[in-house]
């Protein structure tokens, strides 16, 4: 394959087309001659033909639509509580509906109903085509997209353990998915009609329509776009066997780790989970994607930025700050999102909250004393505040003049590109049902945080200040996203505010983020599949539905699947009390619940403001808004180097704003692959790049879905318990097996004093409510819950050296 490009790669339509149903050029068909997008990605992979005769929202949408949007919020909230979460995407479920849309084809009669009424319709309006398969996929979008409006819920019930009736979360579950919706009609004219806007993700289920549904020759010694899909699948779907359950080493390999075994330094330098990932490497699909999205679909720009930013925070600040000791960094774990008392012990949250009206308790917070983080931990907050003001410099001087031509109404033909020509002959969706939604909505959330407020502490006048923050901060993040497939995280801006001014109450800083920010995250989720419909030229109104329903269906079951998994598993999300090994650790909760102890319950005075230790992190902010500056006077000074406008400064100073809970392996994978396919590949094998990157890609997340599910199903699922150093599991008799037997005596030590101050606590309440003496109850109670808590901290320091080892296995193979 050559590297360059003809012209008449892109002008000409990419596949042969022969007749059928589905797939085939009918009379009516719309074809715009040799105009396509001025986005080379998009040229290649979008079709700039449409039928406008194919049916859209049939009885074969509805039916597979909702059921794909049910089982993909199931197994998305299901494997959402594990440590490595799994993420099935709406890849899985748009290639399990082919088969079954075509059977309901032959299948259902075609009688028609209400015929000759306005009502009419028919179970079989013909063969099963592309456009209802696009809605389809749809549906499924809602349920695969995380509700991360549960956060609240798992944080209040099962860290907080306080109240939240299921009415209520499911009001906030959906009020917030409503308003994520609200938010996406707002800013349609400016984040899905542009060119300019093109949203990389989206090209990788474009690519896979266009394999499934449409016909093409084989070339002589090649394959189609399907059969190249088919071999993938397959491989991916057979290879996940060994790193899910055969060899959990594979997520993870550190060659340091394996060559020092014993040294504490190797492991924070070279674990891929518990350090800094130098490098460790994975081969493990899922970690890949865990927390980027696929390194197929990132454009180069966008890794590169990526790489820069990872390393720069990673391999620079961080190992700076923890050996100059900065912050008392050496007293903390390297890498780590707990929390932790001035003395690196953990911090007793519960000791801290009142009870009664589950707020801070002033007196018991100055007894315990600060609160401290790791170091890693100060700086994924330190580059949340320069990504916040990076995001807004950076769009306002790349992208201010366009956004004000669009504002003006500017918008006319000839800035159009084909696709945004061809979706004109469609009925649009009028803005004022958007604005109805939006602000029915915001009354109604006004209305639920008022009546509930002993639940969720929220006043009616947060939320109004929250969706000022969702409104001003939607656009701006929507072009950095839309544009290299990375979405800066600014929910430290909502937490913040909500802090300092109503401090103390940490539900309500939650309800607050959830509103202000998650809500603005939805939307572009919305607005990425508004993008979808427009490349595949699905009519807006059909969209429209099909969103809605999807959005209701998913808030339920999500929500039902996450009440139920909190109910029936013992000791879910608390990894002091889980047995060794369990997957339910919950490490996003985790995240959620610290978060709402520093800005909520503590609140960003004691910590980031003047009453705190960190106050220093607060520049920041300037270094944030400096940076973008700084860019774009080196792209007007040297304009003829394209390559520094490209430098997306939101990217790369918010690279590891997913860390915690996503780690170093989780990045060096995925920029590696990145780097093969966005620079490698797409330059010097361009054809191969156009007709099977964003297929693979999609071969391999449906691989990996069907595979995870079905292992999941059989009892076999992957042993979570994975080392970055994970060379010790294999090597740690060569270190010594005194070291493994001495920690093993030391655990079962305090596990034995754990058992023997439980008991001698109930002896002492039982004597003291005997004798009804209140005060020596509380006195000699009060002796043994600190004894209690001082073990149960030794309990997870030792469990936290046989998981950072990965012994556990080990012990068990040895037994």
């Amino acid at each position: 394959m050559t590297g360059t490009t003809r012209s008449d790669d892109i002008a000409v339509p990419l596949i042969h087309h022969h007749p059928d149903a589905s797939s085939s050029r009918s009379s009516d068909d719309v074809i715009v001659g040799e105009e396509n997008s001025p986005i080379e990605q998009v040229a290649l992979t979008v079709p700039t033909t449409d039928d406008p005769t194919l049916p859209t929202f049939t009885f074969r949408t509805l039916t597979l639509g909702t059921l794909s949007c049910v089982l993909l919020s199931f197994l998305n909230q299901f494997f959402w509580y594990r440590r490595e979460p799994l993420s099935v995407s709406s890849i899985s479920a748009q290639i399990a509906v082919v088969p079954l849309g075509y059977f309901m084809s032959r299948a259902l009669p075609g009688r028609a109903f209400f015929k000759g009424r306005r009502w009419e319709f028919t179970l079989n309006p013909g063969p099963f085509n592309v456009k209802e398969h696009v809605l389809i996929t749809i549906f499924a979008n809602a349920g695969a997209g995380n509700v991360y409006a549960i956060h609240v819920v798992s944080v209040v019930r099962i860290f907080y353990r306080k109240q939240l009736t299921f009415f209520v979360s499911l009001l906030v579950v959906i009020t917030t998915q409503v308003l994520g919706f609200g938010w996406a009609g707002v800013f349609r004219r400016y984040l899905v009609e542009p060119a300019a806007m093109w949203w990389p993700q989206n090209l990788v289920q474009v690519s896979l329509f266009r394999a499934l549904h449409e016909k093409e020759e084989r070339t002589k010694g090649g394959l189609t776009r399907n059969q190249f899909f088919l071999i993938a699948f397959v491989c991916s779907f057979a290879y996940y066997v060994f790193p899910g359950y055969l060899f959990p080493m594979l997520t993870s390999l550190s060659w340091l780790c394996w060559m020092f075994p014993a040294s504490v330094l190797a492991h924070q330098l070279g674990s891929g989970l518990h350090g800094l990932g130098v490098g460790a490497i994975g081969f493990d699909w899922s970690s890949i994607c865990a927390y980027l999205g696929s390194p197929l679909a990132s454009p180069w720009f966008a890794t590169a930025n990526i790489a820069v930013g990872f390393t720069l925070i990673m391999y620079v600040i961080t190992p700076i700050a923890y050996w100059l000791n900065v912050y008392k960094a050496r007293t903390f774990p390297i890498f780590s999102d707990d929390l932790f008392t001035s003395a690196g012990q953990i911090y007793n949250i519960s000791a801290i909250i009142k009870d009664s009206d589950f707020q801070l308790d002033n007196e018991a917070y100055d007894r315990e004393g600060p609160l401290y983080i790791s170091t890693f931990f100060a700086m994924y907050y330190g580059v949340g505040f320069a990504c916040l003001a990076a995001t807004v410099v950076h769009v306002l001087l790349f992208h201010g003049r366009d956004i004000w031509n669009l504002s003006k109404s500017a918008f006319q033909d000839k800035q159009m590109d084909v696709h945004t020509k061809l979706m004109r002959r469609y009925k649009q969706v009028p803005e004022w049902w958007f604005m109805c939604i939006l602000l029915l909505n915001i009354a109604a959330t006004i209305f639920i945080c008022q009546y509930y407020k002993n639940q969720l502490q929220l006043p009616g006048w947060a939320i109004l200040l929250a969706c000022s923050l969702a409104l001003v901060f939607t656009l701006p993040v929507g072009v950095i996203t839309a544009t290299t497939n990375q979405t800066p995280a600014l929910n430290v801006i909502t937490e913040y505010i909500i802090g300092y001014i109503y401090p103390g109450f940490p539900v309500a800083n939650m309800c607050f983020k959830v509103y202000g920010y998650i809500s603005m995250k939805q939307g572009l989720a919305f607005l990425q599949d508004f993008k979808l419909g427009h490349y595949m030229k699905i009519p807006p109104r059909a969209m429209f539905a099909a969103q809605v329903i999807g959005t209701i269906v998913a808030a339920l079951v999500h929500l039902g699947t996450a009440w139920w998994l909190m109910d029936t598993i013992p000791d879910i999300c608390d990894r002091e009390l889980l047995p060794a090994g369990s997957p339910w650790t919950c490490p996003s909760d985790h995240v959620f619940y610290d978060a709402s102890i520093i800005w909520g319950l503590i609140g960003p005075r004691r910590i980031f403001g003047d009453l705190g230790y960190y106050s220093a992190i607060n520049w920041f902010f300037l270094v944030g808004a400096i940076a973008p500056v700084l860019v774009w006077l080196a792209h007007k000074a040297f304009p003829n180097k394209p390559w520094i406008r490209l430098i997306i400064m939101p990217v790369l100073l918010g690279a590891t704003v997913n860390m915690p809970p996503a780690t170093a392996v989780n990045y060096t994978s995925w920029i590696l692959i990145g780097f093969a396919s966005g620079f490698v590949v797409y330059r010097y094998h361009r054809n191969w790049w156009r007709r099977h990157n964003y297929v693979l890609s999609g071969a391999l997340d449906a691989g990996l879905a069907f595979m995870g599910s079905k292992m999941e199903r059989v009892g076999y699922r992957f042993n979570y318990n994975v080392s970055g150093c994970i060379g010790i599991e294999y090597f740690c008799a060569a270190a010594g097996n005194w070291q493994l037997a001495t920690v093993e005596r030391q655990l079962g030590d305090a596990r034995e004093e754990i058992v023997s101050l439980k008991n001698q606590l109930l002896a002492a309440e039982a004597l003291a409510n005997s004798r009804r003496e209140a005060a020596k109850k509380g006195a000699k109670a009060t002796k043994y819950k600190e004894r209690l808590r001082k073990a149960q901290a030794l309990v997870r320091y030792l469990l936290k050296e046989l998981n950072d080892c990965s012994i556990n296995r080990w012990i068990k193979s040895s037994e």
